[in-house]
C-alpha cells in the first residue's frame, strides 16, 4: 500500500511538471510574454548615467571633422589653446588672437616633429632575434595594461596631464617666434579663429543641455549574404534599424553613428537614400563593445552627453544601460522587428520574439551581476 502511494505521488508529480512545461510553452508562443519581459527590463534595469565617464563628454561640442585623439598631445595642446583664446578675450579684448593662433600653429608643428621623430627612431631599432626554447624571462617584454588608455582618457586632467597643459599654456603665452614663423603669422586664417570664437561663445552661452540630442547612434543587428549568394549585406534587423534612421534623421537632422563591424555596409545602405553616416564605429563585436567604443567615438569628436539610441525593443534596455555606464544619457527610438506579434493567439512569429527577449533578459543579468567577459577595453 505505501508503494502504491508512492507511485501516484511521482505519477502527480510528473504529470504536473508536463502541464506547467505545456503551459509555458503556449505562453512562450503567445504574445503575452516578450511584453511582460520588456515590461520588466525597462522597470528594473538601471539608467544612471556614469558621472565620471560624463567628464569625458562635457564639452558637448560635437564635430563630424575634429579628428584629435583625446589624451594625446595635440589633443591636450588644443586644450591649452583654447583656454588662452578664452583669457585673451575677457583680460585683453582678443588683442593676441593672431599671435596667439601662430603660437598655436608653432607649438602643432613641434609636437607632430617630435612624434615623427619618435616613429622613425623606433623603425629604426633592430628587434631582437627570436630563439627557440629560449626561457621567456630572459627577453624583457613592456606589457600594456588596455585599461590604462581608457582611464587617460576619461582622466585627462590628471595631474601628469595638467602638467603637461600648463607647459603648454606657458609655451602660447611666452613664446617668441623665430622669423619663418613669424612670416607665417601673417598668413594666419581670420576664418579659423572667427571659427573657435564661435565655438567658445556658443559654449558660454548655451549650458549644457541633456535633454538635448547630439548625435544619433544606430547599432548594427548583424549581416547575411545577398540573393545572389555571394555579396555580403544587412540582414532585416540592421535594415529596419536603419529605415528608422532615415525617418529620425529627416526630423533632427543630427550627425549619424553607425556602431559594429556592419557599420561599412550600413553606411552603404544609408548612402542609396543620399544620407551620408560620416562616424563610423565598426570594431565592436558585441553590445559591449558597441556602447564603449562609440562612446569613445563621440568624445573624440567633440563630446555628446545624450544621442538617440536606435536598436529594437528588446536590445534596447540593456544597451541603453551600458551606454549610461560609459557616460551617455541615450533617447529611445525602437525599431520594429522583421515579425509582427499577433493580437492574442499563439504563432511562431511570438516565439521568436520571445526567445528574442530570453536572450535579452538572460544577457542583462549576466551584465548586472558578472560584467561582459568579452568586451574589449579599447578598439
Amino acid at each position: 500500500m505505501k508503494n502504491t502511494f508512492w507511485m501516484v505521488r511521482l505519477v502527480q508529480l510528473i504529470t504536473g511538471l508536463f502541464v506547467l512545461l505545456g503551459c509555458l510553452l503556449v505562453l512562450f508562443y503567445s504574445p503575452f510574454y516578450s511584453h511582460l519581459v520588456v515590461k520588466g527590463l525597462n522597470q528594473f534595469v538601471s539608467l544612471e548615467v556614469n558621472e565620471v565617464a560624463a567628464q569625458s563628454q562635457k564639452m558637448a561640442a560635437l564635430s563630424e571633422h575634429d579628428t584629435l585623439e583625446p589624451g594625446s598631445d595635440l589633443w591636450i595642446a588644443r586644450q591649452a589653446y583654447l583656454q588662452v583664446i578664452e583669457q585673451d578675450i575677457q583680460q585683453n579684448n582678443s588683442a593676441n588672437l593672431v599671435l596667439i593662433q601662430a603660437r598655436y600653429k608653432a607649438l602643432q608643428q613641434l609636437i607632430e616633429d617630435y612624434q615623427r621623430q619618435q616613429q622613425e627612431e623606433k623603425a629604426e631599432q633592430t628587434p631582437l632575434p627570436q630563439v627557440p626554447l629560449l626561457p621567456t624571462q630572459a627577453v624583457a617584454v613592456e606589457i600594456n595594461d588596455p585599461t590604462e588608455n581608457v582611464r587617460q582618457l576619461l582622466e585627462w586632467d590628471s595631474n601628469e596631464n595638467k602638467e603637461r597643459i600648463e607647459q603648454y599654456i606657458e609655451f602660447l603665452t611666452t613664446h617668441s617666434l623665430e622669423q619663418e614663423e613669424a612670416s607665417a603669422a601673417e598668413l594666419v586664417d581670420e576664418k579659423a579663429i572667427q571659427q573657435e570664437l564661435a565655438l567658445l561663445q556658443d559654449q558660454q552661452q548655451k549650458p549644457l543641455n541633456n535633454a538635448k540630442p547630439y548625435a544619433i547612434v544606430v547599432v548594427g543587428g548583424g549581416l547575411t549574404l545577398d540573393e545572389n549568394g555571394k555579396d555580403i549585406v544587412v540582414n532585416n534587423y540592421t535594415r529596419l534599424r536603419l529605415e528608422t534612421t532615415l525617418e529620425v534623421e529627416k526630423r533632427f537632422q543630427l550627425p549619424i553613428v553607425l556602431s559594429g563591424v556592419e557599420a561599412p555596409y550600413m553606411q552603404r545602405w544609408l548612402q542609396q537614400y543620399d544620407v551620408d553616416a560620416k562616424l563610423l564605429e565598426d570594431r565592436s563585436m558585441n553590445t559591449c563593445e558597441n556602447s564603449r567604443f562609440s562612446s569613445l567615438l563621440l568624445q573624440k569628436k567633440g563630446g555628446a552627453p545624450t544621442v538617440i539610441l536606435i536598436t529594437d525593443r528588446y536590445h534596447m534596455p540593456r544597451t541603453r544601460r551600458l551606454f549610461a555606464l560609459n557616460g551617455i544619457q541615450t533617447i529611445p527610438v525602437e525599431a520594429p522587428m522583421p515579425t509582427s506579434l499577433t493580437r492574442w493567439r499563439p504563432s511562431t512569429q511570438n516565439y521568436d520574439h520571445s526567445r528574442r527577449a530570453n536572450y535579452e533578459l538572460l544577457a542583462t543579468i549576466r551584465d548586472v551581476w558578472f560584467g561582459s567577459s568579452d568586451c574589449r577595453e579599447v578598439p
